[in-house]
C-alpha cells in the first residue's frame, strides 16, 4: 500500500511530483504545528460579547475550530490533491469580531450568517467558473508578485509572533508603526527561543538535512517546556498584566483533558442581520467579507501552488476547480459553525518546505486537526516562538521568486512592487491584491496597451474601488 507504484501512490502522484511517503507526513506534520496555533487564537479573537452581552465560549470555538479545519483540509488532500491545509482566517475572524460583532442589535448567529451567506455567494461564483477565470486573468508577473508577497507576509507574521518585532504604541510619539524588540532591544527568554530555532533551522537546511523545519519546532519546543517550567515565565499577557518578557500568546504548559463541545455547529442565522441592520447595510458587510475571503484564497493557492512546483508549463494549478471549491465550502462551513470562514492556510508554506507535494500531507495535517480536539494539552506545548523560524524560513524561499518579475516593464513592475509590499504592510493579502490589480488596469491603460487587460480584471479592479471606498459609500448612504 505504501510504496511508489501502488494505487495510492498513483491516486495522489506522490512520486510523480518527486516527493514520498516519509516527506509527505514530515509536511503534514510540520503544516499541523505550523498552524495549529489557530485552535487557541481564534477562540482568543471571538472571545468578545455580542449586542446582547452573550458569548461564543472559548473550550466550543476550539473545539469546533480544529473540527471544521480538520474536516476541510482532508477533504482538500483527498479531492483536490494538494498540499493545502485549511483552518479560520485570522484575517475575517477579526474584522468580524472587531467589526461586525460589535454592531447594536446583532447576536452572534446574526453575525455568522454574513459569514455564512459570502461563503454561499463565492461557491456560485465557483460552479459558475467566474472564480477560476479570474484566476486564470491575472497575469504572470502578478502571480509571482502574489508569491513573493505571501513569502514576505509569512516571514512578517513569523517575527510579530515570535517578539522580533513589535507594533510601537502611539503613545510613544512616533511615526514608525514597528520596532526591534521591546522599546528596541531584544527581551526574554522567548525570543532566544525563536534565535536558537531560528539558527538550528537554517543551518540544518544548509546541511540538506531531511526534516530539517520539523526538526527545528521539535526543538524549539523542548527549549520552550524546559525554559517555562523551570523559570515560569508565563504569557505576555494573562487577561490582566502585560509582561514584555513573556511567550506571545501560548504559555508552554499542559491543560486538563476534556471532551471536545461541538454545540455550536448549526447556530448561524442568515437573516438575522438583516433584520437588525436592514438590507442595504447588511449587503455592504457581506460584500467586504466575501471580497475579502475571495482573493485571499487566491493570492495564497497561487504562492504555495508554486512554491510546491504544481504548476504546469501553462502556469495553471491542476484541480483548481476543486481547490477553490474546497475553499467555498470553508466558508460556509465557518460560518455555519460559528468559527468564521476558513480559508487555505499560509502555514501550509512549511509543509511544503518541508517535502510535501501532495493531498496526502494534507491528510496527515487534517487527521492531526481532528485529534487536536482531545489532545488541546499538547497543542499547548507549542508556543509561537517555537514555530515562528519556520514561518521566516518559508517567506524566504518564497521571497527568492522575485528574480522572475520583468522589472524592465514598469507596467507589471510596479503593480507588482504594490502588491508584495502593501500585503504585509497592511496584514492583509486582499489589500495587496485590490493595489495591485487598481494599479495594473491603470498603469496598462497609461502605456496604449488596455487590450492587453483581461476583461475580467477590469471588473476585479472596479470590485476592489468599492472595496477600498467602502468608508467613503457607508458614509454617503448613512450606514454606520
Amino acid at each position: 500500500m505504501f510504496k511508489a507504484g501502488s494505487a495510492l501512490d498513483r491516486y495522489f502522484k506522490i512520486s510523480e511530483r518527486g516527493s514520498s511517503y516519509s516527506r509527505e507526513i514530515r509536511g503534514g506534520f510540520a503544516t499541523f504545528f505550523a498552524m495549529s496555533y489557530i485552535v487557541v487564537l481564534n477562540p482568543l479573537i471571538l472571545s468578545g460579547k455580542d449586542a446582547n452581552g452573550d458569548i461564543l465560549g472559548f473550550t466550543s470555538v476550539a473545539a469546533v475550530t480544529a473540527f471544521v479545519a480538520g474536516v476541510l483540509t482532508i477533504l482538500m488532500g483527498a479531492w483536490a490533491k494538494h498540499p493545502f491545509a485549511l483552518a479560520t482566517g485570522l484575517g475575517v475572524n477579526a474584522f468580524v469580531a472587531v467589526t461586525i460583532a460589535t454592531t447594536p442589535g446583532l447576536a452572534w448567529p446574526d453575525v455568522m450568517g454574513l459569514v455564512l451567506l459570502s461563503g454561499l455567494t463565492m461557491m456560485v461564483l465557483v460552479l459558475t467558473g467566474f472564480r477560476t477565470a479570474v484566476f486564470k486573468a491575472v497575469p504572470e508577473g502578478l502571480k509571482t508578485a502574489i508569491v513573493v508577497g505571501i513569502g514576505l507576509f509569512i516571514a512578517l507574521i513569523g517575527l510579530v509572533n515570535a517578539g522580533f518585532v513589535r507594533r510601537i504604541p502611539d503613545v510613544a510619539g512616533t511615526t514608525v508603526p514597528v520596532g526591534l524588540g521591546f522599546d528596541g532591544k531584544l527581551l526574554g527568554w522567548p525570543t532566544l527561543v525563536f534565535v536558537f530555532g531560528l539558527l538550528l533551522t537554517v543551518v540544518l537546511l544548509v546541511r540538506k538535512v531531511k526534516g530539517a523545519i520539523l526538526i527545528g519546532i521539535i526543538a524549539s519546543t523542548v527549549l520552550s517546556v524546559i525554559l517555562e517550567y523551570t523559570l515560569h515565565i508565563g504569557p505576555s499577557f494573562d487577561g490582566k498584566n502585560h509582561n514584555p518578557a513573556g511567550w506571545s500568546l501560548v504559555a508552554p504548559h499542559f491543560t486538563e483533558w476534556g471532551l471536545p463541545d461541538l454545540s455550536l455547529i448549526g447556530k448561524a442565522n442568515p437573516v438575522g442581520a438583516f433584520q437588525h441592520m436592514g438590507t442595504i447595510a447588511a449587503l455592504l458587510m457581506a460584500f467586504v467579507i466575501l471580497l475579502s475571503i475571495f482573493f485571499d484564497a487566491m493570492g495564497t493557492m497561487v504562492g504555495l501552488a508554486n512554491e510546491a512546483g504544481n504548476v504546469d508549463e501553462n502556469g495553471e494549478i491542476p484541480n483548481v476547480d476543486r481547490v477553490l471549491i474546497v475553499d467555498a465550502f470553508g466558508a460556509i462551513a465557518g460560518g455555519g459553525s460559528s468559527v468564521s470562514s476558513n480559508q487555505i492556510f499560509v502555514e501550509s508554506g512549511a509543509g511544503i518546505a518541508e517535502g510535501a507535494r501532495t493531498g496526502f500531507a494534507s491528510i496527515v495535517t487534517g487527521l492531526l486537526l481532528l485529534a487536536s480536539m482531545f489532545l488541546t494539552p499538547l497543542i499547548n506545548l507549542v508556543p509561537f516562538e517555537a514555530v515562528a523560524p519556520a514561518l521566516v524560513v518559508v517567506g524566504f524561499m518564497m521571497v527568492s521568486q522575485v528574480s522572475r518579475i520583468d522589472w524592465s516593464d514598469w507596467g507589471i513592475a510596479i503593480p507588482a512592487f504594490l502588491t508584495f509590499t502593501l500585503m504585509p504592510f497592511t496584514y492583509s493579502i486582499a489589500n495587496g491584491l485590490g493595489a495591485g490589480f487598481i494599479a495594473y488596469v491603470v498603469l496598462r491603460s497609461a502605456q496604449g496597451r488596455a487590450k492587453e487587460v483581461h476583461p475580467l480584471l477590469w471588473v476585479v479592479a472596479a470590485a476592489f474601488v468599492l472595496f477600498f471606498g467602502i468608508g467613503v459609500i457607508e458614509q454617503v448612504l448613512g450606514v454606520k
